[in-house]
């Protein structure tokens, strides 16, 4: 198992779910197992957002590194994120990032790991 991970050789990947948004996994599943997380960077631009969706299964913890937009969260509401930030979405909670006014980019840790 990797000690280090230096996320300068990993390549950024079409996120699967939102159109113009780019992961890259750092920590996953299939590297580290089952019983661990996933961390990812996210990062959205300003033409992109993240659609509604829900993780059932794991809790969703973002740090915003940089940028500025909106988000919702099921029983929060929509609210404005920006740098310095931290979002905890309990698991099966609905949420969405959106009207991105600077480019984002996310730490983003799942527990349990998701992928």
């Amino acid at each position: 198992m990797k000690v280090i991970i230096d996320t300068k050789d990993i390549r950024w990947m079409q996120h699967p779910m939102a159109k113009g948004v780019f992961i890259k996994p750092i920590v996953t599943k299939k590297e580290f197992g089952n019983e661990n997380l996933t961390i990812l960077l996210v990062k959205i631009p300003v033409e992109a957002s993240v659609p509604k969706h829900t993780h059932a299964e794991s809790e969703d913890t973002l740090y915003i590194l940089e940028g500025r937009a909106e988000m919702f969260v099921q029983g929060v509401g929509n609210f404005e994120v920006e740098k310095g930030m931290t979002i905890r979405v309990p698991r099966g909670r609905e949420h969405t990032l959106f009207n991105v006014s600077e480019d984002v980019l996310v730490y983003d840790v799942f527990t349990p790991a998701v992928i």
